[in-house]
């Protein structure tokens, strides 16, 4: 636990020390009493990839054979 004015004039330290691993979090303290907690955030989840189906699947050549009659509906009233 460290005080607010330790906290404010060492916030980036207390922080390197949360990246690194060294400490796992923080909780600062206002007159002896614990009001915030610094620590670290999970990471970011991986981001989806495109393609990542490639090769698993073929794509038959008459795949654009019902364009028309897709349209065609598309535009009825």
């Amino acid at each position: 636990m460290v005080n607010m004015l330790e906290a404010k004039t060492h916030l980036s330290r207390l922080v390197e020390a949360i990246e690194s691993g060294e400490r796992s979090e923080v909780v600062i303290a206002r007159n002896g009493r614990p009001v915030a907690r610094l620590t670290s955030l999970r990471p970011a989840s991986p981001q989806r990839r495109l393609g990542v189906a490639k090769g698993c699947f073929t794509v038959p050549a008459s795949i654009d054979a019902a364009n028309p009659l897709i349209q065609e509906l598309f535009e009825q009233p």
